[in-house]
């Protein structure tokens, strides 16, 4: 064998033997990679399940964000190993997502407004809620949207954007609510009678709460009668009951 062979197999020696080492550090990489990714994923869902506030449903899904970029920079880095120029890919891999987010911005708006609402929970399952018309009982809070039904038995499922961006009333977060009635009567009537007598009624109800106590005052003298306002404080779940049942017991007394 002459000399010139010699020096192309040593060459090619020297080339296989530095690739052997690049393919082996990749491969220790990748390895490596995969291994701290699953532990990572398994120590945050772990501290995440520890966190009452947050929705169970959020847990597994910021732990495989986390595991998956945790695997594209291992990839990167393997790249890396065999002289691709990682700022290249990078550069890529920002265009795609770029690309991707303006043909998905919409979705993406309710993913985060979704995780938003998981996160500060203005309402929960089974709340009340009333966001400027958009009012229903919260059946299910998604990633993409709020299922909910409505008072007349009708299924409503709202964008979560929509809701996000709207002023959000919530009837079922506080313990109580307030009732206040409306009941007019004549000029010619005797108002101070009419008073005691509303207020006879409210004291009579055992629904009607002691603190704040009940009032009864002259609200608004109108063009054809005198407007007395009956107000008190209920216990949540007795509010619609009470309401209906102090506008039918004012009638009768009065």
């Amino acid at each position: 064998m002459d000399n010139e062979s010699m020096r192309m197999i040593g060459e090619l020696t020297d080339v296989g033997a530095q690739y052997a080492l690049d393919l082996l550090g990749a491969i220790l990489l990748i390895i490596f990679g995969w291994v701290l990714a699953g532990w990572v994923q398994r120590i945050l869902r772990r501290a995440l399940d520890r966190i009452d506030r947050l929705d169970p449903m959020l847990r597994p899904l910021i732990a495989g964000v986390a595991r998956y970029t945790i695997l594209i920079f291992v990839i990167v880095a393997v790249l890396a190993q065999f002289g691709v120029q990682t700022t290249s890919i990078i550069a890529a891999l920002g265009a795609i997502g770029l690309a991707v987010a303006l043909a998905l911005q919409g979705t993406l708006a309710n993913i985060a407004a979704g995780v938003m609402l998981l996160l500060l929970r203005p309402f929960k399952v089974g709340d009340y809620i009333d966001a400027e018309g958009l009012a229903g009982t919260v059946d299910e809070v998604g990633l993409f949207t709020t299922r909910m039904h409505t008072f007349d038995g009708v299924f409503r499922e709202v964008p979560n954007s929509q809701l996000w961006n709207r002023a959000i009333l919530n009837y079922s977060r506080l313990p109580t609510r307030r009732i206040d009635v409306t009941v007019g009567v004549s000029y010619d009537d005797d108002v101070e009678r009419a008073m005691s007598v509303l207020k006879d009624l409210l004291d009579g109800d055992t629904r009607v709460l002691h603190e704040p106590p009940a009032q009864v005052m002259v609200a608004e003298l109108a063009d054809s009668s005198v407007d007395i306002n009956l107000r008190c404080w209920v216990k949540r779940e007795n509010y619609w009951d009470l309401r209906f049942d102090i506008t039918k017991g004012a009638k009768v007394r009065l």
